[in-house]
């Protein structure tokens, strides 16, 4: 049900509250919005009239927004964006079905996004529509309808279809390759790079090697990409997923440190919400990925 009307202000009163919250001017959130000052301070005036609560304060010369006021500005700021991202969508979808997928960035460029081609040729009718989380979320707040997801299956509350198993292979900067695959307790003395959302990674290849590895030190990222340029640009040695490491290796700028790749703990699926069938988009995407995945690689055996 939508709130009676007397608590819906306009468009152009929340744009206005919005503008001056973050810029910290009316002068200045009037410039942006093509409108005089005094046109700003209309708007926001109608705004306090129609809620009952002061929200301007006089500041020197100027206004400023009252706490009460800033709070509002903050929400007024999420919804408005949440609008844009609303008519973004169905301008650039207009009548076909669209599904909407929260993404593992590098996943997604190196594994996902390639074959998703051969999915579109096939659902000319559907557009799949992606944005970055890098952690789960509560899907019943935000408008997605599936997700990528690493590790275990540990998201409360969704199905899940297994799309990949993790494996991976210690890389280097091509420029800085040894003519030989080195020894591999040579690399417990290298500089390791490690990522914020694979602890113990390291550790844990190290001990399918049979060593024991304590105290690994050395540079912390929280996205493949940036570790990826980091061992590219020689700043140490990163434990790379397989469908990151083979372009990479191919284009040149990185170097495997080992003969081959080692399983990891942990897997790739998509999920989407339990408790109800999925819609038409995302079944489709299902039945594809479920073709799909037997071409998709096996992890390696050490």
């Amino acid at each position: 049900m939508i709130a009676p009307r007397r608590f819906l202000p306009s468009i152009s009163s929340l744009l206005a509250i919005e503008a001056v919250d973050r810029l910290g001017t009316a002068i200045a959130a009037a410039e942006e919005l093509s409108l005089s000052h005094s046109a700003v301070s209309r708007q926001l005036k109608v705004l306090e009239d129609q809620l009952g609560v002061a929200m301007l304060v006089r500041d020197g010369r100027g206004l400023a927004l009252t706490k009460a006021g800033a709070r509002y500005a903050g929400s007024v700021r999420q919804l408005l964006n949440d609008l844009a991202i609303a008519s973004l969508e169905l301008k650039a979808s207009g009548n076909r079905n669209s599904l909407n997928l929260a993404v593992l960035p590098a996943f997604a460029m190196y594994w996902l996004t390639p074959r998703l081609k051969r999915f579109c040729a096939r659902h000319s009718d559907i557009y799949i529509n992606q944005r970055t989380r890098l952690s789960p979320f509560d899907m019943s707040l935000e408008d997605f309808d599936a997700a990528i997801h690493f590790g275990a299956r540990d998201w409360a509350g969704v199905e899940y279809l297994e799309l990949a198993r993790e494996k991976v292979i210690p890389v280097c900067a091509a420029s800085q390759a040894p003519a030989t695959i080195p020894d591999v307790n040579d690399l417990l003395e290298a500089p390791l790079l490690h990522l914020d959302s694979r602890p113990g990674a390291w550790e844990e290849w190290f001990a399918r090697k049979g060593l024991t590895a304590t105290r690994l030190r050395g540079m912390l990222f929280d996205q493949f990409a940036n570790l990826a340029a980091a061992t590219a640009a020689g700043l140490g040695i990163s434990l790379m997923p397989h469908y990151l490491a083979e372009p990479e290796i191919a284009a040149g700028r990185l170097a495997p440190l080992d003969r081959g790749y080692s399983p990891a703990n942990g897997a790739y699926y998509l999920v989407w919400p339990a408790g109800a069938p999925p819609a038409d988009a995302l079944s489709a995407l299902l039945e594809w990925l479920t073709l799909e995945i037997p071409d998709a690689e096996q992890p390696a055996s050490n």
